[in-house]
């Protein structure tokens, strides 16, 4: 596939700021509200639906992504960009007026469906307006939203629900989406559709169900137990017709020339890796720290930071790296650091200091933001205009899908090794991170207890190695060549 010449596109330097306002905008939500869901909870009550809050969130916005990726190529960037703006703004809007928790998931479902469009749209267009060799830079500005966001998120947060209604954490994204949709209906210039066609209508339905099916099977298998199977069959059933669909349909929602290019193909693969990888210090590199190692909640967040700061430095760099190297020298370079950080994780100690712990995040964030860009501006490079979306959007898709399988099967090492190794004890993890539990914990039984529970961890830090490993494989079968 080749690149589409574009004409040159005038202040493309207000498109891109438009862009990481909205990327910036959808970043933080998670963070954001994860610091005020606490002051939230003692208002609206229903603890047992604190995770739902999030599940839904992430389960909507995944189940979107590729069909807000093929809208894209059909209907035009910039209609599709401001139809999940306006549904991500309403959703905000109602969220702060939520008076219970049930309300409040509703509406996160709603800023989800919203949410869905703005993560693939916005590098979409980015890529429309620069070139194929400008593109390995400024896709490092945008991934360094990502890092800017994960700090800035909590911080604010705290400040809000400290000092304001914590409706404030919702309403304070409507500026920014109002300032980011008129700045693009300003200067983004309309997308023209040669050949017009139809969504897919009947292939969009059945991606929505496999797709449902399969995040909630995963995200709540804890809570469904053996439904999960259920839900399990139901995505295998539903994923069997639309691969049948989609051999027959005329305008099917992955085209065929996707699955053509290895270049894609190895995108997609790379992505579902990082996503499964990161999964491995998001969520349990936190749980070292408090339950391990007897840190705070603080110093779980601090740690995680060093990530978020390594992943956009790295992903501002890998730009340079690029147009000097190549795709795969990059790629694997990544891969490298994301081995290495992933391995370092193994030689955690119950004494480590939280020190060593945010140095290896680091060294893993680094490894994220070079891979990552790189997977990604290969991929856009290597999509003709009219397909662009939908490429960007199962890049997107795949790094989500990741994350997914990357906590169940993680989660699931994790409670096998406590099952075997601490058997009959109810929730270890949270017996000694709870520092009520904790002290109740007589002083023999707490050292037994931290040394299995930091075994099975390890072991969870070990399967983080191998998914990282599989990443260098990938990434051999990105192009020896710079963008061009």
């Amino acid at each position: 596939m080749s690149e589409n010449v574009q004409q040159r596109v005038e202040h493309r330097h207000w498109i891109l700021i438009a862009c990481m306002l909205a990327m910036f905008m959808a970043a933080i939500e998670v963070t954001i509200v994860a610091t005020a869901m606490p002051t939230i909870i003692a208002e609206l009550g229903g603890f047992s639906q604190f995770g739902w809050v999030f599940s839904i969130y992430l389960l909507t916005q995944a189940v979107c992504v590729p069909v807000y990726g093929r809208l894209a190529d059909l209907w035009g960037r910039k209609r599709v960009f401001f139809i999940g703006t306006a549904l991500f703004l309403l959703g905000s809007v109602l969220c702060g007026f939520a008076n219970s928790m049930g309300w409040l998931i509703l509406f996160r479902a709603f800023q989800g469906l919203g949410a869905g469009a703005i993560m693939p749209l916005t590098s979409t267009i980015v890529a429309d307006v620069y070139s194929p060799k400008e593109r390995a830079s400024i896709q490092g500005w945008l991934s360094s939203v990502w890092g800017v966001s994960a700090i800035i998120g909590p911080l604010t947060g705290a400040w809000i629900v400290q000092h304001f209604n914590w409706a404030l954490i919702f309403w304070v994204n409507v500026p920014i989406g109002i300032i980011s949709m008129l700045m693009l209906a300003r200067w983004l210039p309309p997308h023209h559709t040669e050949h017009p066609q139809r969504l897919n209508i009947a292939g969009s339905a059945w991606l929505m169900i496999c797709v449902s099916a399969l995040l909630v099977a995963l995200l709540q298998a804890e809570a469904l137990g053996y439904w999960s199977l259920a839900f399990l069959v139901l995505a295998a059933v539903t994923g069997y017709i639309l691969l049948r669909h989609e051999q027959r349909a005329d305008a099917p929602l992955f085209p065929l020339a996707i699955w053509r290019s290895k270049v894609i193909v190895a995108g997609n693969a790379g992505n579902l890796i990082i996503g499964a990888a990161m999964m491995g210090i998001s969520a349990f590199l936190p749980t070292w720290i408090q339950g391990i190692n007897g840190g705070s909640p603080l110093q779980a967040g601090s740690t995680l930071a060093m990530m978020s700061i390594g992943w956009p430095l790295a992903s501002t760099l890998s730009g340079h790296l690029m147009l000097r190297t190549s795709y795969r020298f990059t790629g694997q370079l990544g891969a490298f650091m994301l081995i290495v950080g992933t391995a370092l994780l193994l030689t955690l100690r119950a004494d480590s200091s939280v020190l060593s712990a945010g140095c290896f995040a680091f060294v893993i964030g680094t490894g994220m933001g070079l891979t990552s860009t790189t997977f990604l501006v290969s991929v856009q490079n290597s999509a003709d205009f009219h397909i662009r979306g939908i490429c960007t959007a199962s890049i997107m898709f795949s790094r989500m899908l990741g994350s997914a399988l990357g906590t169940a099967i993680m989660g699931a090492v994790l409670n096998y090794n406590l099952l075997q190794r601490l058997p009959g004890q109810q929730d270890p993890v949270q017996r000694i991170m709870s520092p009520g539990q904790r002290a109740e914990i007589a002083d023999h039984a707490l050292d037994q207890m931290i040394t299995q529970i930091a075994a099975s961890l390890h072991w969870v830090f070990a399967v983080s190695v191998l998914i990282a490993l599989l990443s260098w494989f990938v990434a051999r079968g990105l192009p020896k060549r710079r963008p061009e």
